[in-house]
């Protein structure tokens, strides 16, 4: 049987060899590059994001991988968003009162935490959504997070008659209440580092993995 094909995109985020070793782990064959052909084609993209979300989506923009995300999206092709990468694809992040645009596939804004003490570094519990598939099996594990910024505020419906809405795993830290993953079908994303979560990360990838 074929390995799932993975690309993480390599738009100068920082240091991402951990979530491809981690993918590969979790039985993906995966390759670090900027090529458009190839993210476009692989069976799933991971969009990695460390830093600041102005400098994130500079790097994103001047590689078209926001054409790239797009394009999979609209074609029912699955995209994984890990922190910042999780972060851009809001509509807009606010640093130092300085506001970039985002992807804008979900309504919200990135802003600092209202919690100390910053950064939110180290160990935290999730609360995901009781039909989560992402985090299925996984909601009293602990995840590894490393920000000091976050969206406080979700404003999409969370319930459809008809429809399956984006499901929608919360956290805490410091007395503030942020989002920590959103599964929105083929589009999935985690405030947390799965690559650096242990036997619960790594549980979560070959979940995502074997969905490709």
């Amino acid at each position: 049987m074929r390995a799932p094909t993975v690309v993480v995109l390599d738009y100068g985020s920082g240091n991402v060899r951990s979530a491809v070793r981690a993918l590969q782990r979790a039985g993906a064959q995966v390759s670090l590059t900027a090529d458009r052909a190839a993210a476009s084609d692989c069976d799933g993209l991971v969009v990695p994001g460390v830093g600041a979300f102005a400098a994130c989506m500079a790097g994103l923009r001047a590689v078209r991988g926001h054409e790239v995300i797009d394009r999979r999206l609209a074609g029912g092709r699955p995209v994984l968003g890990i922190c910042v990468g999780m972060q851009v694809l809001f509509e807009r992040g606010v640093e130092h009162g300085v506001q970039t645009d985002g992807l804008g596939e979900w309504p919200g804004v990135v802003e600092r935490l209202h919690a100390r003490p910053l950064p939110h570094m180290g160990w935290n519990t999730v609360e995901p959504p009781q039909d989560t598939v992402l985090l299925d099996g996984l909601s009293d594990r602990r995840f590894y997070f490393v920000h000091s910024y976050g969206v406080r505020e979700w404003s999409m419906p969370t319930e459809h008659p008809v429809l399956r809405p984006p499901q929608v795993t919360w956290a805490s830290h410091g007395g503030d209440r942020f989002v920590a993953a959103v599964e929105n079908g083929p589009l999935v994303a985690t405030q947390f580092h799965p690559e650096k979560s242990g036997d619960a990360g790594a549980a979560l990838l070959r979940g995502w993995v074997s969905r490709l």
